[in-house]
C-alpha cells in the first residue's frame, strides 16, 4: 500500500474544512509571489485562525515553515504540522471545544 502524498492530505483536509460550520479555508501556493514557509492551508473558524502545515508520515518541516508556524503562534493563531484529517479533527476538538 503506497503512503499519501502531501497534495492527497491538503486536498482530504480543504474537503473536510469545507463541512466545517462557519469555517473559510484556502490553500496557499507558493511560488515568487508568495512569503517563504506559509503553511498550506489557511482556515478561520468561528473567529479564530488556524494555519496547517501539511506532511506526509515521512516529512520534515523546514526552518522556515517551523519559523512561521511559531510566529503565527507567538500573534495568538493556532498553528501545527498535521499529517491527517485526524490530526486538524482533533486539534479543531481541543480548541473550539
Amino acid at each position: 500500500m503506497s503512503s499519501l502524498k502531501e497534495a492527497d492530505i491538503v486536498r482530504a483536509i480543504l474537503r473536510y474544512l469545507k463541512t466545517v460550520p462557519n469555517c473559510f479555508c484556502w490553500k496557499e501556493h507558493g511560488g515568487m509571489y508568495g512569503t517563504a514557509g506559509i503553511p498550506d492551508v489557511i482556515a478561520c473558524i468561528g473567529g479564530r485562525f488556524f494555519a496547517f502545515e501539511v506532511k506526509t508520515e515521512k516529512g520534515k518541516a523546514t526552518a522556515l515553515q517551523e519559523s512561521a508556524l511559531r510566529k503565527i503562534q507567538k500573534c495568538g493563531g493556532n498553528a501545527a504540522i498535521v499529517r491527517s484529517v485526524e490530526e486538524v479533527k482533533r486539534m479543531l476538538e481541543e480548541i473550539t471545544a
